[in-house]
């Protein structure tokens, strides 16, 4: 009989071919899709065409190439590697290639598509990959060296990770979304509480939580050190899955026995809207204890938070005021579907009348690259999930990370603040 295992072992012992894993066995995995974004797939398309024998990619339905990071191009070097990738997607006739326009951020586009689903075994060169776990897949990011083996292979190797489980009791308060739940996390863990774990998110408020949080939750898995996160898949997740057409998936569960290097108990009913206060995502404050921290700049969207249940929690906090005199506000939806939608529903107006630019989809500011890139001494209250030194420009500027209640409330008083402090918006 095999021993009892958790969701992540159960996966991985299903795509290695073998009754039962545990943690710390050296395993190779097969692989239901690859993704690349222009960054890391340079790297890996150079180092593909150094393997042996390898002229064509092992399969080109299961993967996936994304420009998103630099795009639209803001320059030479990032349009050239642009075009490496989409050269490379014409010649190895691959499926699934998204272009500007046609896209958007990775970690939105392939969720919406329908291409990512319970039970498998995804890559991506990207860290924040770890984001498909919301759907109860074993999700992860690697390096460009990696990506370039799997487009030869669509195989990899990795060790085992130990699971810690995360059991959410109590209930949201007004305002808390899935954002401030993974603030509060990484808070309680810290940056290096799950270095090479699986976050197994459990309990009665996940139970409740949309999908869309459940992305949020799993994407930032990475900022514990997690190598994933993963959340148990409900009729929440298979009716997600029918909306976006995911069909032939493998429901797994973890066995009730199954051994857990720790389990770690969260009472959400103590959890205000969070504030990541800079260095590390692990320095987690209430926003309401930070209103004499002063902001210019506000960042909402991207792989993080930039569904449209995300632009809807800004539009509800931005409608009828305006964004204040001194902060530059930057919408950024995930996708071109998440865009079109805020149109339809008028949420694209809300922002414009605000005072807010809406973006094309983009990773730009994020990173640090374009579209929202910090000078020396500012702040920026930002849906992103990072903010280390220098990570959205200048090494003295400054990011905090919130959800999009707390960056839009932000953006609107002009300091750090929930949407409970701010006055009656005007149109009320």
């Amino acid at each position: 009989m095999a021993r009892p295992m958790t969701l992540t072992e159960k996966i991985l012992a299903a795509h290695s071919g073998r009754a039962e894993v545990s943690p710390g066995d050296i395993i190779s995995i097969d692989l239901d899709l690859v993704m690349a974004n222009e960054l890391s797939a340079a790297v890996a398309i150079t180092e593909f065409r150094k393997i042996k024998g390898a002229t064509k990619v092992w399969d080109h339905s299961k993967i996936a190439l994304v420009p998103s990071h630099f795009t639209p191009n803001k320059d030479i070097a990032t349009a050239t590697l642009s075009k490496m990738m989409r050269d490379f997607a014409t010649e190895q006739g691959i499926e699934h290639y998204f272009e500007v326009g046609r896209g958007g951020i990775e970690h939105v586009v392939l969720p919406e598509n329908g291409m990512v689903g319970p039970g498998e075994t995804i890559i991506g060169g990207d860290s924040h990959t770890t984001t498909y776990g919301g759907v109860g897949a074993f999700a992860t990011g690697v390096g460009s060296t990696d990506i370039a083996a799997a487009f030869a292979t669509g195989e990899m190797w990795l060790r085992v990770p130990p699971t810690v489980k995360i059991v959410y009791e109590g209930a949201l308060r007004p305002y808390a979304s899935a954002k401030d739940l993974i603030l509060a996390t990484i808070g309680r863990l810290g940056v290096d509480g799950a270095i090479y774990g699986a976050l197994e998110f459990t309990g009665p408020v996940v139970k409740e939580l949309p999908i869309s949080g459940r992305f949020t939750m799993a994407n930032m898995s990475i900022e514990a050190g997690a190598k994933n996160g993963i959340f148990p898949v409900d009729a929440m997740t298979e009716a997600y899955c029918a909306a976006v057409g995911k069909k032939n998936y493998t429901v797994y569960h973890s066995d009730r026995d199954a051994e857990y290097e720790r389990t770690v108990v969260i009472d959400c009913s103590a959890i205000e809207p969070q504030v990541a206060i800079p260095w590390l995502p692990e320095n987690t404050k209430n926003a309401s204890d930070l209103n004499d921290i002063e902001v210019h700049q506000a960042v909402i969207g991207t792989c993080t938070n930039g569904r449209i249940e995300d632009m809807r929690q800004a539009a509800e906090v931005l409608k009828g005021r305006k964004i204040h005199p001194q902060v530059r506000a930057i919408v950024i939806p995930g996708s071109q579907k998440v865009y079109m939608q805020c149109i339809k529903e008028g949420l694209t107006e809300i922002f414009i009348e605000a005072g807010c630019v809406v973006s094309t989809p983009t990773c730009g500011p994020c990173v640090g690259g374009h579209m929202g890139v910090l000078a020396d001494g500012e702040r920026c209250i930002s849906t992103t999930n990072r903010n280390f030194r220098g990570r959205m420009g200048h090494v003295k500027s400054e990011v905090y990370l919130a959800g999009p209640y707390v960056a839009a409330a932000s953006a609107v008083a002009g300091h750090i603040t929930g949407p409970e402090q701010l006055g009656k918006p005007v149109a009320a």
